[in-house]
């Protein structure tokens, strides 16, 4: 997978990057996948940065579920009014954590994209080979209720990793964590290239 700038043109190699993984210190191995609950723990970079990437394809997952429920109906991909909610939703809860809401908005601008991706690259795919088309179309308030959990863990964890998503080394952390979960989750090219869309404004540098 080649993740899209600035992921990718910050990563570090050897030493640097094992050292990293911790925080700083002796080089081990990269901590286990955390659970959501992390996102709000302080630690060190890769800690602070892993459940960006996981929450992030957690997101993505539901494209899968948005796609299925608009295909085939008139409910379109983009759909500005939705995606202002969310952004003003993620600003307001950033806000009340004392996050950065100018940051967070970006990052969940991203966020949005990468779904279209997703539902683009599905569309096309269904309309090339029906028999893969989905039998079931899923209720899309329920789909909503899991993307706006997971938008609230997401908020949670960018408050939670100024430190991180500023420093020099983010992009080449961050890539480390995306390459991680993208295997841990078994993420399809579609899926994959999402992503690297979604992780884009992760770094401020």
């Amino acid at each position: 997978m080649r993740l899209t700038s600035p992921v990718s043109r910050c990563l570090t190699v050897g030493a640097l990057t094992a050292a990293l993984l911790t925080g700083g210190g002796a080089a081990v191995a990269a901590p286990p996948r955390p659970s959501a609950s992390t996102a709000t723990t302080p630690a060190g970079p890769y800690a602070q940065l892993r459940p960006l990437a996981d929450l992030s394809a957690g997101r993505l997952a539901t494209a899968d579920l948005v796609a299925a429920a608009k295909y085939g109906t008139d409910s379109p991909i983009d759909d500005p009014a939705r995606e202002k909610q969310v952004l003003d939703a993620v600003a307001a809860q950033a806000r009340e954590i004392g996050g950065d809401p100018e940051a967070t908005v970006r990052i969940f601008r991203d966020q949005i994209e990468a779904n279209k991706v997703v539902q683009r690259g599905l569309f096309r795919r269904w309309d090339a080979d029906p028999s893969q088309a989905p039998t079931e179309r899923p209720d899309l308030a329920e789909v909503r209720k899991e993307i706006n959990r997971i938008n609230g863990e997401l908020v949670r964890g960018i408050a939670a990793s100024p430190d991180a998503r500023t420093a020099p080394y983010c992009g080449g952390v961050l890539t480390v964590a995306a390459v991680r979960v993208r295997h841990e989750r078994g993420l399809d090219a579609l899926h994959s290239v999402a992503l690297g869309r979604a992780l884009r404004s992760v770094c401020a540098a």
